[in-house]
Formats: structure tokens, C-alpha cells, sequence
């Protein structure tokens, strides 16, 4: 008795694994898009309860919030500065590293500038969009007046980040 195995041609197994993938990505796709229109029409009943809320969305599958669009923040000034970075290490500051000049500790957001005053609040939109900064440290007199240097948790961060030449936005208290 001949026993006879039957081998799958190798263009067949290629052409069943690219319908299957095929039929997933539609399936996928379907689901997303259903997804989406669902979410879209949340978003419009949340805007209907709430008339200042405004939601954008981007490339039809993302929604985002539009922050006060009735009345946005204007610059008051507009100054280019040289802009680096630093952080709590002792040899890139005082003997009181987490502190800062205005005495308050250091968190996300902080800047240190020389010009100026303390609590001004400052953005950079070319390197961080409309992320706020507030000046509450100060830098040596040797920086200048038109040098910023945003606050980093790590080393490492502020050595990434370098030095960039952008302007920056002083915003109305």
C-alpha cells in the first residue's frame, strides 16, 4: 500500500495568509470607523451641554480640546533669547538646588531669567506650543539678560535639550 502526502504549494499558503490579513484590516477598519463616528457623536452631545467647550479633531480620528477659545491668551511682547537648560545638580546651581531665587521649589514649568520680574509668565511656542512657563529662578549676571534656561528633573534632559535660539512670548497678567 502507497501512502501519498499532498504538499501545500508554497504560493497557495502565501496567498490564504495575505486573504486572512486582508479580511482582518477591513474587519479592523470597520470597527475603528464605527468607533469614531461614535465618539464624534459624544463629543458633539458634550459640546451642547457645555457651549465653551470647543472640540477640533485632527485628520478625522482624534479629538482634541480647543482651550478658551473665546478669549486667548495674547502675548504682550515678543523677545528672541537665547533659550537652554538646567537642572538641581550642585554644580549647575546654589547650595540649595530643589529652591529656587524667588524660594519656591522646583517643579515643571519653572524658567530662570534675569530680565524678568518673578511669577511673569512666558511661553515658547516655536519649541513647546502653548505650554506656560513661569520665571522663578534666576542665572548668573555673566548669562545676560536675554538668556532663559527651562528647569529639566534630570541631567540628562538638560544636556539633551541644549541650546536653541527661539522667541519668546511674555504674556499679560
Amino acid at each position: 500500500m502507497d501512502i501519498y502526502i499532498e504538499k501545500e504549494d508554497s504560493y497557495l499558503r502565501v496567498k490564504k495568509i495575505f486573504i486572512i490579513l486582508m479580511v482582518a484590516g477591513i474587519v479592523t477598519s470597520v470597527f475603528g470607523f464605527v468607533l469614531i463616528k461614535n465618539q464624534l457623536a459624544k463629543a458633539e452631545s458634550v459640546s451642547g451641554l457645555f457651549p465653551t467647550l470647543e472640540l477640533a479633531t485632527t485628520q478625522g480620528n482624534s479629538l482634541l480640546p480647543i482651550s478658551n477659545p473665546a478669549d486667548p491668551i495674547k502675548p504682550a511682547q515678543k523677545i528672541k533669547m537665547v533659550v537652554t537648560a538646567y537642572s538641581s545638580t550642585p554644580w549647575q546651581t546654589d547650595n540649595s538646588p530643589f529652591v529656587t531665587a524667588s524660594g519656591k521649589t522646583v517643579e515643571d514649568g519653572i524658567v530662570a531669567n534675569n530680565l524678568l520680574p518673578f511669577g511673569t509668565e512666558v511661553r515658547i511656542p516655536e519649541l513647546y506650543g502653548d505650554k506656560i512657563f513661569v520665571v522663578e529662578d534666576r542665572m548668573s549676571w555673566k548669562k545676560g539678560y536675554y538668556h532663559l534656561d527651562i528647569w529639566f528633573p534630570e541631567y540628562w534632559q538638560a544636556k539633551d535639550f541644549g541650546a536653541k535660539r527661539a522667541y519668546v512670548e511674555i504674556l499679560e497678567s
